[in-house]
């Protein structure tokens, strides 16, 4: 007999695959994969940084739009940081990626960091996250991640960072946060759990004890179907999340639990992006009239999970082994047409192809070496 998770993700399959409807076919989605080695000069981070060997990526997304006006935003999520001291290279990484946003040139119009900041949630790690932050002088915007909530119910984080959902429009363009980890079932009451306790299995992804802890939960599925109640249904929308809004893989919480749902709101709009981190990997994926993109991360890769599902496509295989491999942040510029620009540490890395986005149109995926790796190349 099959396995659960087969089942699931079949079931997700036949309600969703639609031969007929796919995201809008006037948006096109345009990957840049720019691969990066370390090029200190000094004027950067200085020896900390040459002491690494390799630089953090960048996660880009242009949204040019038809009818409206264009604009550039940054994302950065998955820092995982420490406590001052600790873990010094997750630090210098991050430090690098909020320098490189400041140093856009266009500037990017805001920067969203996608959540998990810290990695036990500790105040400690939360405040090194904040100082490191006030590097980046443009607009930002928060959503939270599981690492950053769970020690004391999101109650640190909602204080320095705002809470979610929120929205705003930009430009013609509807952007959601939405809060895909604050609604786990209290597991935790009965078991006696401390907050460190629970901190503990969520740290580590623990299914096992905490079940699906991922999803939106009955109020805020409300709010978001209330949010775009007026929404033409022409029109961009943007959401942003920590996880991605499909079952991707459940047993790591690669998913929102309450999917279904999700789809049921979004799936009347015939452009809707959503921009996810978590899974700590580059994924395309579309279902329906909406398309995901997942995003790296500045502090380690994940493996893609066991059997891919059909509707995703792993877009650069990384080293899983190679911990300075597959990580970094993005600069996004979107609306009717989005673009997403990564920069990749490796010179060879594990692609699907020379030209392959997933998205359906040939040659939107680049892979391009900097200019200055050519210049001076060791």
């Amino acid at each position: 007999m099959p396995n659960e998770i087969d089942k699931g993700r079949r079931d997700l399959d036949k309600v969703l695959r639609n031969p007929v409807k796919r995201p809008d076919s006037s948006v096109s989605l345009t990957r840049r994969t720019f691969l990066q080695r370390s090029l200190v000069t000094g004027t950067a981070l200085g020896a900390g940084a040459a002491s690494l060997g390799l630089l953090p990526l960048v996660n880009t997304i242009d949204v040019a739009q038809a009818a409206g006006e264009s604009f550039r935003f940054a994302w950065v999520s998955d820092t995982h940081l420490y406590g001052p001291g600790v873990n010094e290279r997750f630090v210098d990484k991050t430090v690098k990626a909020f320098k490189e946003i400041q140093g856009m040139s266009p500037s990017a119009d805001f920067m969203i960091f996608g959540g998990d900041l810290a990695q036990k949630g500790r105040q400690d790690e939360l405040q090194l996250g904040s100082d490191l932050l006030k590097e980046v002088k443009i607009k930002k915007l928060f959503i939270p991640g599981e690492h950053d909530w769970y020690l004391d119910m999101g109650a640190e984080w909602e204080k320095r960072f705002g809470g979610s959902p929120w929205s705003m429009d930009h430009k013609g363009v509807r952007i959601i946060g939405l809060n895909t980890i604050g609604h786990a079932p209290d597991y935790w009451t009965a078991k006696k759990m401390s907050p460190e306790e629970r901190m503990g299995h969520m740290e580590a992804l623990d299914g096992t004890v905490a079940g699906a802890w991922a999803g939106l939960g009955r109020p805020q599925l409300k709010w978001l179907s209330d949010n775009l109640a007026g929404w033409p249904k022409d029109k961009p929308i943007i959401v942003f999340s920590h996880n991605p809004l499909y079952n991707y893989y459940a047993p790591w919480n690669f998913w929102v639990r309450d999917w279904q749902e999700v789809q049921e709101i979004l799936g009347p709009y015939s452009n809707v992006t959503n921009v996810h981190g978590h899974t700590h990997q580059v994924l395309y994926n579309e279902i329906g009239t909406m398309r995901s993109i997942g995003m790296l991360a500045t502090s380690w890769p994940w493996p893609y999970a066991p059997g891919v599902p059909n509707l995703t496509t792993p877009m650069v295989r990384v080293d899983p082994g190679d911990h300075f491999d597959g990580v970094g942040w993005g600069s996004l510029t979107g609306g009717d047409r989005v673009e997403n620009e990564y920069m990749m540490w490796r010179k060879d890395i594990f692609a699907t192809a020379q030209a392959d986005s997933g998205a359906g149109d040939e040659g939107n995926q680049v892979l391009n070496e900097r200019i200055a790796d050519k210049q001076w190349p060791y």
